[in-house]
């Protein structure tokens, strides 16, 4: 019995790592642009959410963002504890609350593609709610002159891009989140069985 909620634990690290990983991959594939690069770590951080749960979705966002803290390069330029003066630090924060809102929506169950695309659309809130706010606090905070150009060029301009990939992640988890959750199952009645 210890050895199967231990292989259970095991496989619900390697699940968060995974996602960890595709945090730090989505911070270094980027697609060239004025005047941040774009990537794809909304989206990861709503799958997430979507595949692990609200818990180790939360948990591999907090990861992740502290990983980075610690002075790992795992943020788009870098890292360190000084990070958190960078205006884009809020959408990091964001990714813990978005991964988290995600799970809890779309909860453990096979979700139907409206749930799917309900927590999707409320994470891409979130990390915005979030990100928006500390961008230009974080600003202020640093003599940034034009606060109004910084909100356009540095927020609302990708808010379109985050929220077609959020559709898009909402389709995918619909798509393959059965396929996970039956193996899960499987990994569980294991564990009782033993």
């Amino acid at each position: 019995m210890k050895k199967e909620k231990a292989k259970i634990i095991a496989a619900d690290i390697a699940e968060c790592a995974i996602f960890v990983a595709l945090m730090v991959a989505g911070a270094y594939v980027q697609i060239p642009f004025y005047p941040v690069p774009l990537t794809f770590q909304t989206v990861i951080s709503v799958l997430a959410g979507l595949f692990l749960g609200w818990k180790k979705g939360a948990v591999s966002m907090a990861v992740y963002c502290f990983a980075g803290l610690a002075g790992l390069p795992f943020f788009t330029a870098g890292g360190g504890i000084f990070y958190v003066m960078k205006p884009s630090f809020g959408y990091i924060i964001g990714f813990i609350f978005s991964a988290a809102v995600t799970g809890l929506i779309a909860g453990k169950a096979e979700a139907g593609f409206r749930r799917y695309l309900f927590a999707a659309i409320a994470a891409f809130l979130v990390n915005y709610a979030i990100g928006i706010p500390y961008c230009m606090v974080a600003a202020r905070l640093l003599n940034v002159e034009n606060l109004t150009a910084l909100l356009l060029t540095g927020n609302l301009l990708y808010m379109p891009k985050d929220f077609a990939l959020c559709i898009l992640a909402a389709v995918l988890a619909w798509r393959v989140a059965p396929a996970i959750n039956r193996l899960r199952a499987g990994r569980g009645r294991k564990a009782d069985n033993a």
